[in-house]
Formats: structure tokens, C-alpha cells, sequence
């Protein structure tokens, strides 16, 4: 009876087990557990700063500060939820329990149920949250649903992506007040609920004591928008502009995960700005693996890639923002225009 087994299948079957035995992995807790104390580190430092300034504008740098702060605790978080950071499942989802609501202020309950639906099926129509039509369209099929002035929006949403991340911050936190006030079951809910509020609380309240009601709110709206940009500009190069999947589309998982994702070059320094996510091809295909050993694993990937012919993406951060610029453009170019004549766009 022949070998009905797609050998792509077998290919990351082999991959897996090289890696396995490479070492590759490991936990690496010393790591993490040295990334988190300097970003504590960081964080008390720009607390003690925000005493020293008092009452002056130049708050907003302590702001923007705490927006890239809070990023990276994001990717710790992350990379928790992932399992990434302990041997012990039940540690790690409850450090991403905490740290998500309390020190960036996110719903992990929000953040796994739409981060584990874009794993399985990443840039896949109708089954990735990330390329869901909401503001961007990131196919023609969502793009061809706009009319008026959204449609207009959409025919430069390429060109409007940067400015419109800005409040990527303000809708993760709807977001997560959705998921954890929804009427679905979300297991420690009031956990969650619990730290956003001290969180959230804790801030305002240091903010109105420390500062004028208008600075205080400059100063959230710096730290929202800095936070925002941060977070969207780290993931918005992983999978935009590559591939996009129909719903019904049958690919074995290692040329799905490595065709629709794209790497960043820039070696430790972009390890450390991006929190791992430059690594995306690798981190789809072990997401349980430790952030240092993913630039370790880039050369046993790229070897497998070659020999079975599935192509491997890697570009530098400028060049990736121009591909997802001009990609989000040219799915913009099929919104309906408002102005046209239904007429003439029958016949066209």
C-alpha cells in the first residue's frame, strides 16, 4: 500500500525532532526572570521621575515612557501566555493572568481566545480575529463592504495605518470589558476584572492627585497613544501583506504557518524592540518556544523550507511597513466608491 502521508507533514515531523534535540526547547527562566526585573526597574524609575517633574507638560515624556513600558511587560505576557517562560503550565497562565490586566491593562481571557483562534489559522479568511473587517479591511471581500465615507477611508487606509493605530490601546481595552462583561463564561473573571480596576483606579487616581485634571488627561492620552503605536507597529509587519488563506483552503501546518508569516532582520536589538515577534515564521511553528532560542532555530527552518520549496519571508522593519502600506492600499482600491453612479458600476 503506497505512502499516503504528505511528506511537507513529515518534514515538519523531522524539523520538530531536530529541534528537540538541539536543545532548542528549554526553558530559559533566567532570562525572563532578568528582562522582568529591569523593566521593573524601569518602571520605578519612571515612577520616581513622574515625582520629581511635579506639575509640567514634560509629564508626557514620563507618559510615553510608560507606553513603551507597558508594551514590553505585553510581550512578556505574551510570550507567558504562550508558556514560553516556565516547565509549569499553571505558572505560566496565571503570570499572563496577572501581568496582562495589571501591568498593561488587557484582558488575558481576551487576549488567548483571539490570539489562539489567529495561531490555528493565521490570515485566514473568516478564522483570523487578527484580518477580521473592522476599520482596515485586509481583503478585498471585507474591502468591497464599505460604502460612503468608510469606503473613502478604506481607499487610503494603507497610507492612514500609522495614525490610525494610535487608538489600538483605547480598543484593547474595550475590548477586554467586553470579553469580561459578555455573558459568555470567562473562567477568573473577577480576577481580571479585580487588577483592571486597581490598575486603572491606582493611575487616575495618582495622575489627579499629582497633576491638573487637564494635564492628567494629556497624560493618559500620550500613554494610550504611545502604547497603541508601540503594540501596532510590532504586530502589524508579522502577517500583513502575505498571503491570504480562503476559509476552505486545505495546507499542511508547515507551509500554512510559514507562508502567511514574515520575519524582521535586526538580530538581538530587534529580538528585544519587537519582544520576539521578528521571529514570527519560527515562533508559529514552536509557540511554546523560549524568545532567545528562535533566532537559534532561523537555521533549521530555512533548510527545511528549501528543500521542500515553501518559500521563506524575511525583510527589514522599513521594508515590511512598506509592503503592509502598500498592500492595505491596494485592497483599499476595491471599497465601492460613494460617488460613482450605481449605473455605470453595474455595467463597468
Amino acid at each position: 500500500m503506497p505512502n499516503s502521508i504528505n511528506p511537507v507533514v513529515e518534514t515538519y515531523s523531522a524539523l520538530l525532532k531536530s529541534v528537540r534535540a538541539a536543545g532548542l526547547m528549554r526553558r530559559r527562566r533566567t532570562f525572563y526572570v532578568t528582562l522582568f526585573i529591569v523593566l521593573l526597574l524601569a518602571l520605578g524609575a519612571a515612577g520616581t521621575g513622574f515625582v520629581l517633574l511635579g506639575r509640567t507638560w514634560f509629564q508626557l515624556l514620563i507618559a510615553a515612557v510608560l507606553g513603551i513600558l507597558f508594551t514590553q511587560f505585553a510581550f512578556l505576557a505574551h510570550e507567558a501566555a504562550h508558556h514560553q517562560i516556565f516547565a509549569s503550565g499553571r505558572v505560566n497562565d496565571w503570570s499572563a493572568r496577572i501581568m496582562g490586566p495589571l501591568l498593561v491593562g488587557m484582558s488575558y481571557a481576551m487576549w488567548v481566545k483571539k490570539h489562539t483562534a489567529h495561531h490555528q489559522n493565521p490570515n485566514t479568511k473568516g478564522k483570523d480575529p487578527d484580518i477580521h473587517t473592522g476599520v482596515i479591511a485586509f481583503h478585498e471581500e471585507g474591502a468591497a463592504t464599505k460604502h460612503g465615507v468608510a469606503a473613502v477611508f478604506t481607499r487610503h487606509q494603507g497610507t492612514l495605518l500609522f495614525p490610525v493605530i494610535l487608538f489600538l490601546g483605547f480598543s484593547l481595552v474595550l475590548d477586554s470589558l467586553k470579553t469580561l462583561l459578555g455573558r459568555r463564561g470567562v473562567r477568573y473573571r473577577y480576577v481580571e476584572i479585580g487588577l483592571l480596576v486597581l490598575r486603572f483606579g491606582a493611575l487616575l487616581t495618582v495622575l489627579l492627585m499629582m497633576l491638573p485634571w487637564d494635564m492628567a488627561l494629556a497624560f493618559v492620552g500620550v500613554q494610550m497613544a504611545v502604547f497603541g503605536f508601540y503594540m501596532g507597529a510590532s504586530f502589524a509587519p508579522n502577517h500583513k501583506g502575505m498571503p491570504v488563506l480562503e476559509a476552505g483552503s486545505r495546507v499542511d501546518f508547515l507551509t500554512r504557518q510559514v507562508v502567511t508569516s514574515r520575519n524582521i532582520r535586526g538580530g538581538i536589538f530587534m529580538d528585544t524592540l519587537l519582544g520576539g515577534l521578528n521571529r514570527q515564521v519560527e515562533h508559529h511553528l514552536f509557540p511554546d518556544m523560549a524568545r532567545p532560542e528562535l533566532r537559534r532555530s532561523n537555521e533549521l527552518v530555512r533548510q527545511a523550507c528549501e528543500r521542500n520549496g515553501i518559500p521563506f519571508t524575511e525583510t527589514s522593519l522599513l521594508q515590511s511597513y512598506a509592503a503592509v502600506v502598500a498592500y492595505l492600499n491596494r485592497v483599499g482600491l476595491t471599497a465601492v466608491d460613494p460617488f460613482e453612479c450605481p449605473l455605470v458600476r453595474q455595467y463597468r
